[in-house]
């Protein structure tokens, strides 16, 4: 394999990431090739250590470690346990939980409802959500998902589903953009999303 096949495969590796484009891979893996600070190896050593000791906690999605699984914040008395905050990434959960307005747990579903690129509801945690809801006695799910086609008709099936339970079902109100996700929002605005609510 010669070096501009190997540069390649790394720029493919890279663009795979969220938010790098392929301009953007292609520069990362250049400057890579010729570190000469040993950003490689720091870089090898901590992906390693991530692979090993960080994993998503096996009751909300959230990233943990290993060791604290489930994790701190389904663990945390001091949390309301019967209002569910339903997202769709673990990323989610770190924005609404930085915001400081929220005090329930989480659950991330993985992603949302896509049928062209064939991620329907079997891809998405739903089962172990109805799962949580019976469990642990839910009395609120708060549907905290993009604001875009995917995420209104994610949001419109678990309502749906949610219509026999005996639980309320919101969804996120005023502040939240349209076509926006929630890892893109402030603390203030998603703080008076939370606080504005509304019943679906």
């Amino acid at each position: 394999m010669n070096s501009s096949e190997i540069l390649n495969r790394l720029a493919v590796c890279l663009a795979r990431l969220p938010g790098i484009g392929r301009r953007s891979a292609e520069r990362m893996a250049l400057k890579l090739a010729r570190d000469t600070h040993g950003i490689v190896d720091e870089l090898v050593a901590a992906l390693r250590e991530t692979r090993e000791k960080i994993c998503c906690c096996s009751r909300c999605g959230s990233v943990t470690a290993n060791d604290e699984n489930p994790c701190r914040l389904c663990t945390d008395i001091t949390r309301d346990g019967r209002i569910l905050c339903v997202v769709e990434d673990p990323s989610d959960i770190m924005a609404i939980d930085k915001s400081g307005s929220y005090h329930g747990r989480y659950h991330a579903l993985m992603g949302k409802m896509a049928p062209a690129r064939g991620d329907g509801p079997k891809q998405l945690r739903i089962d172990s959500l109805l799962s949580r809801i019976e469990s642990e006695k839910i009395e609120e799910i708060i549907l905290a998902l993009s604001t875009d086609v995917e995420g209104d008709a994610t949001a419109s099936y678990i309502a749906e589903l949610l219509k026999e339970k005996n639980v309320k079902v919101t969804r996120l109100a005023s502040g939240l953009p349209a076509g926006s996700g929630i890892m893109y929002s402030d603390a203030i605005t998603l703080a008076k999303a939370i606080k504005g609510r509304q019943g679906m």
